[in-house]
């Protein structure tokens, strides 16, 4: 967990996490007094760490109504990871570039753990496997500024991240296309990792609107 200089969680952070994990849900008031308490802090400190989520779009404020958990459209969700495949695949080239023999390791244990996953049926801790290997890219590649922009766009997907996941046969195609992420990068080539990340994320867009196309439906 983050930490400020006196070694006390992060009030944003604990904020962010909150959201992203569905503590606080899509649309719900954040009362500052409530969290302040809750965070054991003060109000200052609450209104500075909402006005950081607000500028990450986790957070909308609304004159004389105070804050709330912005909701994420399905369209918005859509158009995020259209971004994220362009993000993410630049990262990719980059981490195959640079990527090191103790970094070929470490993604190649992660996606160990993604495999041992499926074998469990733990569909949660692939999702948190799924993350790291993510992370992990992000981190050997070395562009900062991509990464920032992308921690920012995943934290407002969370909620949709598990019908992605459970959508039949996904699971396992999953596990495939960063068999080939991964792969690629071992072997260093540039081409083929942004190749695997752009294929990977354009299927999950494509199953997330599947999805949702099908959530649709049964609403009718």
């Amino acid at each position: 967990m983050a930490r400020t200089k006196n070694d006390k969680p992060d009030p944003t952070a604990v904020l962010r996490r909150a959201i992203e994990t569905g503590h606080f849900m899509p649309s719900q008031r954040l009362v500052e007094t409530e969290l302040a308490a809750w965070l054991g802090t003060n109000r200052s400190n609450v209104k500075l760490a909402l006005g950081k989520l607000e500028q990450e779009g986790l957070v909308v404020s609304e004159p004389n109504r105070g804050a709330r958990v912005r909701v994420i459209s399905e369209r918005e969700a859509l158009e995020i990871l259209q971004v994220r495949t362009a993000l993410e695949s630049l990262i990719a080239r980059q981490a195959a570039e640079k990527a090191t023999s103790a970094d070929h390791d470490r993604l190649r244990e992660i996606l160990q753990n993604m495999r041992d996953a499926i074998d469990q049926e733990d569909f949660t801790g692939y999702s948190g496997h799924n993350g790291r290997l993510h992370a992990e890219i992000r981190k050997i590649s070395g562009h900062e500024t991509a990464s920032r922009l992308l921690a920012m766009l995943n934290s407002q997907l969370v909620r949709f991240q598990f019908r992605t996941i459970l959508y039949p046969g996904r699971i396992h195609q999953s596990l495939r296309e960063h068999t080939e992420i991964v792969t690629a990068i071992c072997a260093g080539d540039g081409d083929r990792a942004e190749k695997a990340m752009r294929d990977h994320l354009a299927n999950v867009t494509e199953t997330l609107g599947r999805s949702l196309a099908a959530l649709a439906q049964l609403a009718v």
